[in-house]
C-alpha cells in the first residue's frame, strides 16, 4: 500500500517543491493538490464535512502550476489533482495541461478528477448543478479522444468540436490514470465507467469506514466486465490510526492520502515525521 500526502497550497504554506522533497525523502509516493478557482461569498451551499469552510479553500493556488513545481522538485514522486474540478475547465486547454505535466514530470501525473459540491462555483464557471456529472464524462471521454488521435474530435451534448490537433501527448500512453473522486455508490459507478481508480474520502460524515464498501465496489467491477485491479481505490483524508491503516491495507487498498494543513515547514514536517513512524509500523 503507497502513502501519499495532500495539501491545499497556499502563499502562508510551505512550498509545493519543499513538500515534495520532504515527502520523498520520507518514502511517500505521491502528492496532491486540490482544486477551487474561488470560493462565491454567498456561502448557500453547505461544506461537504460541515462547520464552516475553512480558509485553505478560499486561498488555494492552481494545481497545475503547484504540481509543476513539486515534479521539478523530485524525480520519483507522482504528483495529482485530487481533485480537478472537470466540470469547471475548458477540455481542449485542460487536456493540454494534464499532456504537458505529464512530459514534465516524466509520466508521474496522476489525474484525478471529480464534479464538485459549491454550485455558485460552478454557476460562475457556466456550469449547472445538475447535469454537472455528464458534463464531466463528456469533457474526459473528449480529452482522451485529444491524448490519443493526432486528428481529434468530439461531439456530444455538452462538448463538440470538429477535427484538430492538440499536442503534446501525455508520456502516459493511451494517458495518464483518471482516478474518479466521490461517494460510494454513485461516484464507484463512474470510476468503473470510464475510470481507472476511485477515490473515496474518509472524513466525509455518511462514511463509518469506507473500507466496508470495498467489497461491494469490487463485485460491481466484476459485474461490469471490469477487472478490480484495473480500478484500484484510494483512500483520501486518513487519519493517523495505524489499525486502520492495516486494515486498509489488508484489504488490497492501493493508496491511502493524508490530508496535511496548510501551514509552514514548521509545523507540516513534524506531521510527515509522525506519518513516517507510523508507515514504518504498518508496513512491518
Amino acid at each position: 500500500m503507497d502513502f501519499g500526502a495532500a495539501m491545499f497550497f497556499t502563499d502562508y504554506s510551505i512550498s509545493p517543491a519543499d513538500l515534495a522533497q520532504a515527502l520523498e525523502a520520507r518514502g511517500f509516493e505521491s502528492v496532491w493538490a486540490p482544486e477551487h478557482s474561488h470560493i462565491p461569498t454567498s456561502r448557500m451551499t453547505p461544506f461537504p464535512q460541515g462547520g464552516e469552510l475553512p480558509k485553505k479553500y478560499y486561498d488555494a493556488m492552481d494545481p497545475f502550476v503547484t504540481l509543476t513545481a513539486a515534479a521539478i522538485a523530485t524525480k520519483g514522486l507522482r504528483v495529482g489533482t485530487g481533485v480537478c474540478l472537470v466540470a469547471q475547465r475548458d477540455p481542449i486547454q485542460t487536456a493540454k495541461l494534464v499532456a504537458s505535466l505529464d512530459q514534465v514530470c516524466g509520466g508521474r501525473f496522476l489525474f484525478g478528477v471529480g464534479g464538485g459540491w459549491n454550485a455558485e462555483e460552478m454557476a460562475d464557471h457556466g456550469t449547472a448543478f445538475g447535469t454537472r456529472f455528464k458534463l464531466m464524462r463528456e469533457r474526459i471521454a473528449a480529452m482522451k479522444e485529444i491524448w490519443a488521435h493526432r486528428e481529434a474530435e468530439y461531439h456530444g451534448e455538452f462538448v463538440d468540436f470538429p477535427p484538430m490537433v492538440a499536442s503534446p501527448k501525455p508520456a502516459q500512453q493511451p494517458h495518464p490514470p483518471v482516478i474518479v473522486g466521490g461517494a460510494f455508490p454513485y461516484a464507484a459507478r463512474r470510476a468503473l465507467a470510464y475510470g481507472d481508480g476511485w477515490i473515496p474520502h474518509a472524513s466525509r460524515p455518511q462514511y463509518g469506514d469506507v473500507t466496508e464498501f470495498v467489497p461491494r465496489f469490487r463485485q460491481m467491477a466484476a459485474e461490469a466486465g471490469r477487472d478490480p485491479a484495473s480500478v484500484p481505490v484510494t483512500v483520501w483524508g486518513v487519519p493517523e490510526d495505524p489499525d486502520r491503516l492495516k486494515r486498509h491495507r489488508d484489504l488490497g487498498i492501493a493508496r491511502v492520502v493524508v490530508s496535511l494543513p496548510s501551514d509552514r515547514a514548521g509545523a507540516v514536517l513534524p506531521v510527515l515525521d509522525r506519518w513516517v513512524e507510523l508507515i514504518e509500523r504498518v508496513r512491518h
